[in-house]
């Protein structure tokens, strides 16, 4: 038998072109006769364009080209693939009739601040940007709405002619007059307002783009590092330029980091093939900082109004959110999706609750757009759902372990329907938290406490149980259900060589995931080839199917899974092959890895190798049998999976600064299958880490002129991994029947439990003083500032010692 590669944690083969600097970003490309464009943005959050002075701009050194809106007004706008609410939205117009989004350079008027205005070219990136100052714009100030209820106000200022009162769209899942009657019944009702702050995409590389036309076979090159290479060129080709198809390539280099901002279709992108053509050269941008915090989509911005009902007994009966979503200026791509649907399907969390219910309003405002960003609308709905226990519990005195257990989908009861459009897979749920409970010794909590006390410290612990839906998707579903106007299958094509070797040609674009080492992992588990004899090829449309890319956390149970079948298909193909070589019923050739021989008799073996060569010769074949040995495969899932978990935060808060310390974190998740458990724990601490810096320190913070003002890393917080502890995590194994691997999501599910873990730790150190809630991010500042509150109040009364 081949030895076991699938599941075992292989160095990543991608490593070593990074490390040795050999790694080609779009920055890294230089094309001949290249030259750089630079953006301007707007300075203002709503005005009307009166006049662009381009005159003095046009005299700087090295400036070649300055466009505006009126040189890209036959371009269509960008358009929005994902609306939930169907012909009940509002968006701003497509010329297909479509859901619109902004035009790729603004034309009479600008919405947010950084929206784009005109475009300067030079002969050097520095030259550009040097007379970027020089172009005056004259604006007519217009009032602005930065809120997302405040816009849906009858007095607010209207951003769209075709969207009345900022509404873009009104979705609701579950059933609102049982749940609001099941609210009055109740013995224990709980309400909080939750706000799940906007924050910054900030992977390590900003975006960046270059375009290049061939004038002589009309044929349009697009490097840009997108999350969705085939998607790109669809969208831009069809539906923004009005170009054949065919005449353009999408290629996205080596990707430093997305987390979802790389997932969407930005005007850069055919300002930069338009461009290209325009003035026959190749044309290059790469953003700046703080020109990623002005324009790349950011991310979350939702108030929640939420009411919780159950028993005193700690049984929820009931869960109602109306929420207020804030889109931006402007649709993102797939902008609308994670409030409208993502959130409210999933606010129920790892519970059973008889009458749930969820109401959006997602609002235009004159602030950056936002979208997907890892974790998306799970994280908000998880983070609502989990604190919302927490409140529930203290109120009606119960451990707050205990009513998340006795609240828990039983294990018998998968699949399991929650109410607002999702099926649970599988699952068991209580398993993981009882294992994340025993890891960080809950039964001895209470002494743990007084010890931290003794040392001066307030010593908080916080659960965070959460189910994520992942795996997208059926593509059926994903039309229906959530209003995306696309697919979403998988697809591969494998490709024996008569050397033995692999070539595979995926549909998923890597972006820092490794998915060349899952991919040849399971290439090399069910064809018994080395895995560095495995070539994956991928992130260039030329030559490739169509493919979906890479988000949703759906490479490895769906991309992955076709490959799977892929290499099925390739072993039937070769069992029968072997068969006709070896003089022999099909019946009895018994397939291993990488060998095909007859049944009781192993010395009569042909190897993958000896039939790949028979198949490119082709001398002698079975009847009806094609030379070669390769397959195309394509993989719809039934249904998405839903990995699970429960992670938990313990924090220490200094009595004297309310300095937060996070001291322990424990995390069991449960993937079903990994194709390789090192990949899938970066993958975690990665998650984690984002959701803990949501909880402590991020927010994309703007003023009420709708000036941004976190927009470097000098003003932006990110949580330092020397603040973090060693992350302690642990898995179970529950396979989804979905698809072949029995293999769940990983790449952003566990994200949604950190930030309600740790909010809750800090909640839990701070309720004997009586606070109950904390918005995030709940800053040191934040904590002394409630602290001081707390305190002054008890001493007023009498009740402070």
């Amino acid at each position: 038998m081949a030895q076991q590669v699938l599941g075992q944690s292989i160095a990543r083969r991608e490593d070593a072109a990074f490390l040795n600097g050999e790694a080609k970003f779009t920055a890294d490309i230089t094309l001949p006769g290249m030259l750089h464009m630079a953006i301007l943005h707007s300075d203002y959050a709503h005005a009307l364009i009166k006049d662009i002075d381009l005159s003095a701009a046009r005299q700087m050194p090295g400036v070649v080209e300055i466009i505006t809106g009126a040189d890209t007004a036959e371009m269509m706008p960008l358009p929005c693939i994902m609306n939930p609410a169907g012909e009940a939205a509002h968006f701003p117009p497509h010329p297909y009739g479509l859901p619109g989004a902004q035009t790729v350079l603004a034309t009479d008027r600008v919405r947010y601040i950084g929206e784009f205005v005109a475009i300067v070219v030079a002969k050097t990136r520095q030259q550009a940007y040097e007379a970027l100052p020089q172009i005056r714009v004259d604006y007519e100030p217009l009032a602005i709405v930065t809120d997302a209820e405040a816009a849906l106000q009858p007095e607010s200022v209207q951003l769209h002619e075709t969207v009345p009162n900022n509404l873009n769209q009104y979705v609701s899942h579950g059933g609102k007059a049982a749940t609001l009657a099941a609210i009055e019944s109740a013995e224990v009702v709980v309400k909080q307002r939750l706000r799940n702050q906007r924050v910054t995409h900030n992977a390590v590389e900003t975006r960046a783009t270059i375009g290049d036309y061939n004038a002589a076979t009309q044929d349009y090159t697009l490097w840009t590092n997108t999350q969705i290479p085939h998607g790109n060129r669809f969208l831009l080709s069809q539906l923004v330029m009005g170009i054949p198809y065919n005449k353009l390539r999408v290629i996205a280099p080596h990707i430093g980091g997305a987390f979802g901002s790389k997932g969407y279709l930005y005007p850069d992108t055919a300002i930069a093939l338009f461009l290209a053509k325009r003035l026959g050269h190749p044309v290059k941008w790469v953003d700046t900082r703080r020109g990623l915090a002005h324009s790349t989509v950011q991310a979350r911005d939702q108030i929640q109004y939420v009411t919780l009902a159950g028993t005193k007994a700690g049984k929820i009966t009931a869960l109602h959110c109306t929420c207020y979503a804030n889109l931006g200026a402007y649709p993102a791509t797939n902008g609308p999706g994670a409030p409208a649907v993502l959130t409210g399907c999933s606010i129920t969390g790892a519970y059973a609750i008889a009458h749930p219910f969820y109401e959006v309003y997602c609002a235009f405002t004159n602030l950056v757009p936002t979208g997907p960003m890892r974790g998306a609308g799970r994280a908000e709905a998880i983070y609502l759902i989990e604190r919302m226990v927490d409140l529930y519990a203290q109120k009606i005195g119960k451990d707050a372990a205990e009513v998340r257990r006795l609240n828990l989908v039983p294990a018998n009861d998968f699949p399991y329907s929650n109410g607002l459009g999702w099926t649970y897979d599988t699952g068991n749920y209580e398993v993981a938290l009882n294992q994340a409970l025993a890891k960080i010794d809950y039964a001895n909590m209470a002494q743990q406490k007084a010890a931290a006390k003794s040392r001066g410290k307030r010593l908080g612990m916080g659960l965070g149980t959460y189910v994520a839906i992942a795996g997208v998707g059926p593509s059926g579903v994903m039309a229906r259900e959530i209003g995306l106007n696309g697919s979403t299958w998988g697809s591969a094509h494998l490709r024996v060589h008569p050397t033995g070797e692999v070539s595979v040609i995926t549909g998923s674009q890597p972006h820092g995931q490794g998915h060349v080492t899952v991919f040849s992992q399971i290439v090399g588990e069910h064809l018994g080839v080395d895995i560095e004899q495995v070539e994956v090829l991928h992130s260039d449309t030329k030559g490739a199917i169509y493919a979906q890319g890479s988000y949703g956390s759906r490479t490895y149970s769906v991309e992955g899974a076709t490959i799977y079948q892929a290499t099925q298909k390739i072993n039937k193909k070769a069992r029968r092959m072997a068969a006709h070589l070896l003089q022999v019923p099909e019946t009895e050739i018994v397939v291993e890895p990488g060998k095909f021989f007859v049944k009781g008799q192993p010395e009569a073996v042909k190897t993958l190798k000896d039939i790949a060569l028979a198949l490119w010769y082709a001398w002698d074949l079975p009847e009806g049998m094609e030379p070669g040995l390769e397959v195309i495969t394509f993989f719809d899932p039934p249904d998405f999976n839903y990995p699970f978990g429960t992670h938990i935060a313990l924090v220490e808060i200094d009595q004297v600064t309310s300095e937060v310390d996070l001291v322990r974190y424990v995390a069991v998740d449960d993937f079903g299958h990994v194709g390789n458990p090192m990949i899938v724990d970066g993958q975690t601490h990665g998650n984690i880490h984002l959701g803990i810096s949501q909880a402590l320190v991020e927010e994309t913070v703007y003023r009420q002129n709708g000036r941004l003002v976190s927009d470097e890393f000098s003003n932006y917080a990110i949580a330092k991994a020397s603040h973090l502890p060693m992350f302690e995590l642990a898995r179970t194994v529950t396979p989804t029947p979905h698809n072949p691997l029995g293999a769940k999501g990983a790449g952003d599910v566990s994200n949604p439990a950190a930030a309600p873990a740790v909010v809750n730790a800090i909640c839990d150190a701070l309720k004997d003083l009586g606070i109950t809630h904390l918005d995030m991010p709940v800053t040191n500042e934040k904590i002394w500032r409630a602290r001081q509150r707390a305190e002054s109040q008890s001493v007023s009364k009498g009740l402070f010692l």
